[in-house]
């Protein structure tokens, strides 16, 4: 019987290499070559392992004939044509559990530096500046905390809360029965009479694509933070600007944006005065993309697809 040929298109924790090949796979390392280099000899492999660089689409996906099983080494799939593997019978994988404490505590992270000015202050004490009154800063306990999307992510936010005496956590979710000790499921409109702080955690989707626009934020009853570790095109950023000048958005933590390239690896070399607006002004802190990316999940996202994919006996 021959060894099951495996593709890997980005450069991972070595670890997946290696235990692929213990376990008597042969693997194919590959992070240069085009989409269409990749369809046309695409037949050839039993698995895919991706983060990102190259889409998995319907075209690819008909071309692989002996394709088993599709892996991205992370949370969300809208790289991948899933209609279409689910209905060629292609496993689709991914791991979740492996980046969520990383997220979570960026996440925190975050909020703590711009709601304490903690980056502010002490690049104007570096030059020289020493003020106080200007920085006063704004604490977590006493507030309510309201997240959007109780997968992996949202859960682990939600964890790291009870330790901060915030007023209470609660969440809105499509799917139902999802509260536990950490956090309240509610209805969005409770969701945004209530919070103070919004954190997302959604998946990119046509029903979550400008998730929080002009509406979303004129709903809020109250003026609030927003902190967006998912996708960049959940917010509308036309909309996210304008409530930061009128301030309904008091502050922002982005570590997505909406002009990201595809592959997540940069923005698009686009001139827009709403991402100049971001990147200016000292309400909003931006990171690239980086919420899930620690020495710590680089192994357990590996090691979490290793173990899905061992599970499948192919």
């Amino acid at each position: 019987m021959s060894q099951p040929l495996i593709l890997l298109l980005d450069k991972n924790h070595p670890l997946i290499v290696d235990q692929l090949l213990a376990a008597g796979f042969k693997v194919e390392e590959d992070y240069t070559s085009s989409y269409e280099e990749i369809r046309l000899k695409i037949h050839l492999y039993k698995g895919i392992i991706l983060r990102s660089r190259i889409p998995i689409d319907q075209q690819i996906l008909k071309a692989a004939k002996k394709l088993k099983f599709v892996a991205r080494v992370g949370a969300g799939m809208e790289n991948i044509d899933i209609e279409t593997a689910t209905a060629l019978g292609i496993n689709l994988i991914n791991s979740p559990e492996g980046n969520r404490d990383s997220v979570a505590e960026h996440v925190l992270g975050m909020l703590l530096i711009l709601m304490n000015r903690l980056f502010i202050a002490s690049e104007q004490v570096k030059r020289g500046i020493w003020l106080r009154e200007e920085n006063r800063g704004d604490e977590l306990m006493g507030k309510t905390f309201g997240i959007i999307g109780y997968g992996n992510m949202g859960k682990a936010v939600a964890k790291r809360l009870a330790g901060f005496g915030v007023k209470k956590v609660i969440f809105y979710d499509i799917l139902p029965g999802l509260g536990d000790e950490y956090a309240q499921q509610v209805d969005l409109e409770t969701l945004q009479q209530e919070a103070d702080i919004i954190s997302l955690h959604t998946p990119q989707t046509p029903k979550t694509h400008y998730l929080i626009d002009e509406a979303f934020i004129q709903d809020m009853k109250k003026n609030f933070y927003l902190v967006n570790t998912a996708r960049g095109k959940n917010v509308n950023t036309a909309a996210l600007v304008r409530g930061l000048k009128s301030g309904k958005v008091k502050a922002a933590c982005l570590d997505v944006l909406e002009y990201e390239n595809a592959s997540f690896e940069n923005v698009q070399a686009i001139e827009n005065k709403d991402l100049n607006y971001l990147l200016d002004s000292d309400k909003v802190i931006v990171t690239p993309h980086i919420a899930g990316w620690t020495v710590q999940s680089k192994i357990k996202l590996a090691q979490f697809i290793v173990n899905k994919i061992l599970q499948l006996n192919i």
